[in-house]
């Protein structure tokens, strides 16, 4: 159990370094995915077909997930886009805003009642980071393509969790993966025409950390998260992923210093945030403690 539980941690902290990592590729936001998935697709159907791990899907299938896999695709290119335009911290910020979209997103698409606790929780997310825009205007641009993100991010979590249920999760990602893939490389001319990119090929520099961003941030860390949740709940691996934004943030104030830059407004808004998050997670476990 206590091995499930580093793999689990080293998980998360591998998702919030990706923040990092964002910052130092200086490749476009959307080379920068084309890249990362280009490499994380080779690595995946590698492991697929050595492994012989790959199931026959329907077509429909594949187009259902392959479907969601855009939605991943532009989930990520937003993210990286709201690090180029404000910073590391504030992207991480709004991509807390999540659980509130989650709310309102998943009762509309899997026709749940709606949670007001929840609802309530997340609103104390949107007031935090309404602080950090109404004070810090320099971010503007960033905070609105984060929260895109967010939203993106909330969708493709609630259609992923209806996939799950009728297909293998490792098939879901192959799938996934490769059709964001595939859906990036078909908008990719049509983007760089309207965000024109500094250099299409990356530099020495930018190979390594891109190796990095999909060895070591997306295949090893999917495969540490799939191994921890053979000992550990659905729901305690949910609940860890929370910790996300916080890593992200500690890793960009250690890295880039950045909180030299933040004035207290931004502060604010994390602890609002930060106590959304306590309070969700204290009533959660109240709930499944009482159950």
């Amino acid at each position: 159990m206590r091995k499930a539980f580093l793999q689990l941690h080293m998980a998360v902290f591998l998702a919030g370094f990706t923040g990092v990592l964002g910052r130092l590729i200086t490749l476009n936001e959307a080379l920068l995915v084309w890249y990362r998935l280009l490499i994380t697709v080779l690595v995946l159907w590698v492991i697929c077909l050595l492994k012989r791990s790959g199931r026959p899907i329907s077509l429909a299938g594949i187009a259902r997930i392959t479907g969601v896999g855009i939605i991943v695709a532009l989930h990520w290119v937003t993210f990286y886009a709201s690090i180029k335009y404000a910073n590391v911290s504030v992207a991480l910020v709004c991509f807390s805003a999540i659980g509130f979209f989650t709310t309102i997103l998943e009762p509309l698409i899997t026709r749940k009642p709606f949670n007001q606790t929840e609802l309530l929780l997340g609103l104390l997310v949107v007031a935090g980071i309404y602080l950090i825009f109404q004070f810090d205007p320099q971010y503007k641009t960033g905070i609105i393509i984060g929260l895109i993100s967010a939203l993106l991010c909330s969708l493709f979590t609630v259609f992923n969790q209806l996939l799950v249920k009728r297909y293998k999760p490792e098939t879901v990602t192959l799938y996934q993966l490769s059709g964001g893939f595939f859906f990036l490389t078909l908008l990719l001319p049509f983007y760089l025409k309207f965000v024109p990119a500094g250099h299409l090929i990356p530099t020495l520099a930018d190979a390594g950390w891109l190796l990095v961003l999909a060895l070591f941030c997306t295949v090893w860390a999917f495969n540490l998260a799939m191994n921890a949740l053979k000992k550990i709940s659905a729901f305690t691996v949910n609940l860890t992923y929370n910790l996300e934004p916080l890593y992200g943030i500690a890793l960009a104030f250690l890295i880039y210093r950045e909180d030299k830059y933040l004035s207290s407004s931004f502060y604010i808004g994390l602890f609002l945030i930060l106590l959304s998050v306590v309070l969700q997670t204290w009533l959660v476990y109240k709930s499944r403690r009482k159950a």
